[in-house]
């Protein structure tokens, strides 16, 4: 990282971005850690509602744009309990917000920085499992089978994500 600046009127820093960031040159919008307990606690309660990995797809589903239930189970190949049930968890930590409209309830994220939190993990689950089909040759056999075993949500994560599938 770059040089690390004081923003007036805030406690937090803003860090001009080194080389390799996106926004090299100019004042990186990352923001160093909190710096209360209450902080970390949030942020650990958001990182565990966000930790599952068909809360995983679904956040990255409404990513492109709001959906009812139905919509979801369509996309994800996941039974509607099952989406309804990682729903209320989302929206109990308020990644999601739902909107009825007549029958429906349209839901939608509550903000777009939750999308950016997935997609970067996501990104970097990748990267890691890249790296170690490079050092850990596998059995055929045994990746067809995790592949099969994690079922549809891994081409629907990888679409919503813009990847192709594996």
């Amino acid at each position: 990282m770059g040089d690390v600046t004081q923003r007036p009127g805030r406690q937090s820093t803003a860090v001009l971005a080194g080389p390799s960031c996106a926004h090299s040159g100019q004042i990186c919008p990352t923001v160093a850690p909190a710096r209360s307990t209450r902080d970390y606690a949030a942020a650990g309660d958001l990182l565990r509602a966000l930790a599952a990995p068909v809360r995983i797809a679904i956040v990255l589903e409404l990513r492109g744009s709001p959906c009812c239930v139905h919509d979801l189970v369509d996309a994800l190949a996941v039974p509607q309990p099952l989406v309804s049930q990682h729903l209320r968890v989302l929206k109990a930590a308020g990644v999601v917000r739902g909107e009825r409209r007549g029958r429906e309830v349209v839901y939608s994220l509550v903000d777009d920085h939750l999308a950016h939190i997935v997609v970067d993990a996501v990104a970097h689950a990748e990267e890691q499992s890249r790296a170690c089909e490079l050092t850990i040759p596998h059995s055929s056999g045994a990746r067809e089978t995790d592949e099969r075993q994690r079922g549809g949500l891994v081409s629907s994560a990888a679409n919503a994500s813009g990847e192709e599938g594996p």
